[in-house]
């Protein structure tokens, strides 16, 4: 299954400047995976030691964030779009 992954400007230092990448999966944390083997080194900058979402990073399979899904365990079909969303703090 093609899957596109949607890639944040401050992780594209993995992928070769590419804002999205393609690769087969059929869970979201199998497409992390299969994302780690064309971008090694960016797995570790989406999920922790404990195999978990870091903190501060959003996964939306389509329009939905994958914490109200089943997680790294969220179904995707193909020609489904993963986004991966960097929070932004700040202000006052």
């Amino acid at each position: 299954m093609a899957i596109t992954v949607k890639i944040p400007t401050p992780l594209r230092k993995f992928t070769g400047d590419k804002d999205s990448i393609s690769v087969e999966g059929a869970t979201v944390g199998a497409v992390i995976q299969a994302l780690e083997i064309k971008a090694p080194g960016i797995s570790a900058k989406i999920v922790d030691d404990e195999g978990k979402v870091r903190r501060f990073i959003n996964v939306y399979a389509g329009e939905d964030d994958i914490r109200f899904l089943d997680g790294l365990n969220t179904v995707v079909a193909d020609g489904a779009e993963i986004s991966i969303i960097p929070a932004i703090a700040g202000g006052c």
